[in-house]
């Protein structure tokens, strides 16, 4: 195998976002193939013992195994890594594998992490059960209330984690403000960046430690794969999380690696595009979410509370945004009334999705817990795709005019 054009991984960091995202990370075989190869394979062999033997001592460049190498996941890995401006990427199975791994990794019984309020539901899963149950304490605050971070550190306090914007809120944290307190108290941030990936924010920028993803929304785009990432320095990646990531094996498939590999080609397209659709249809329907009592949770729109800190420490605000209507029932009569946007709890996609998190995503969660963090009873959540903008305008109009808005 070898690279695309002959150069030096340091001449490919130098190439630009639309380059890397094409070219970035590329190997080819002797047979030349112009897209990436696709590599089925669990194992590998070897020329002779010694050989193999270097390769497990670390001595020598190489596979050994799929749960450790692969090189279509590689591929992914470098490009995901070129991308993000980080040092080193590893892939995984699915987004929650990635959260799992960037925290489990790292905390140890008698360790504490400090955790957003507002989360995916299986993020704050982690933080509410599965880090308590292993001994590792955990405190849940308001990210949107900067203060709220350093208040909340104790001695050994060693994790802050937190997405930005957050699944489904939509709230904002300061990036380089949560990033300065971390580093100044040798605390290591873990940030989600599913919501936006690096086409349209980059957390590392601010000082951000691991930066983990869900691949499965934006970066696929097209709603086919699970796929996961962790980025971070390479000291990190090869000391902490490989050590976990090669003895519990949450790995992402070569074929799904590959599928991610296509749609990064086309990642910052989609990306911006998808966040210009989401902000007009935002303002479209603001108005008439205003006159119903309802709200607008869309960072794209000046009446969000940290719409100048968005417009700051993000390109564009994504494809996602939320509102809230007041009641269940009238957020089911909204979703049953859709013609064009498919009622599914997936993000990213090329195409409109909407769901109702109370009774999806979040459906887990005690009912207090959902309300603290915002995810009320009349919240819907849209994924603004890829259709014509007025097509979708119609089919809301339609749709809110069923639900009496």
């Amino acid at each position: 195998m070898k690279k695309t054009t002959g150069m030096d991984r340091a001449t490919t960091r130098n190439w630009r976002a639309a380059t890397q995202a094409v070219r970035g990370g590329t190997w080819r075989s002797e047979h030349g193939e112009t897209s990436e190869a696709l590599f089925l394979t669990s194992g590998y062999t070897y020329d002779d013992a010694q050989t193999v033997a270097d390769r497990f001592a670390g001595d020598a460049q190489g596979m050994t195994y799929s749960r450790l190498q692969n090189p279509t996941v590689a591929m992914l890995e470098e490009r995901i890594a070129l991308l993000e401006s980080a040092e080193a990427c590893r892939a995984q199975a699915s987004g929650m594998a990635a959260m799992t791994a960037a925290l489990l990794c790292q905390l140890s019984a008698g360790d504490h992490c400090v955790a957003a309020r507002a989360a995916f539901g299986s993020c704050r899963w982690l933080v509410d059960h599965l880090l308590p149950r292993f001994g590792i304490e955990t405190t849940v605050i308001d990210s949107a209330d900067d203060a709220q971070w350093e208040a909340a550190i104790r001695p050994n306090t060693k994790v802050f984690f937190f997405e930005t914007p957050a699944n489904p809120t939509l709230d904002v944290v300061n990036l380089q403000h949560v990033c300065d307190v971390a580093r100044a108290h040798n605390i290591i941030t873990v940030v989600d960046n599913a919501f936006a990936t690096s086409a349209l924010q980059r957390p590392m920028d601010f000082g951000a430690d691991v930066v983990a993803y869900s691949a499965t929304k934006l970066m696929d785009g097209q709603g086919r794969v699970l796929a996961g990432a962790i980025c971070g320095s390479e000291q990190w990646i090869n000391e902490v999380l490989l050590p976990f990531q090669r003895n519990t094996g949450p790995n992402i498939s070569p074929f799904n690696a590959w599928v991610v590999l296509k749609g990064l080609e086309t990642l910052e397209l989609r990306a911006m595009r998808q966040s210009q659709n989401a902000v007009e249809l935002g303002g479209f329907l603001e108005p008439r979410i205003d006159t119903a009592g309802g709200r607008m949770l869309h960072p794209g729109l000046a009446s969000h509370p940290r719409y100048e800190l968005a417009r700051r420490q993000m390109r564009s605000t994504g494809p996602i945004f939320a509102f809230d209507v007041g009641t269940r029932e009238r957020a089911f009569a909204i979703l049953d009334a859709l013609q064009l946007i498919d009622i599914s709890n997936n993000i990213g996609d090329a195409r409109s999705l909407m769901c109702h998190p109370a009774s999806t995503t979040h459906a887990g969660m005690e009912a207090d817990d959902r309300a603290a963090m915002g995810v009320t009873e009349g919240l819907l959540r849209i994924n603004v795709g890829l259709e014509d903008i007025d097509d979708l305008k119609e089919d809301l109009d339609q749709a809110l005019q069923a639900a009496g808005i």
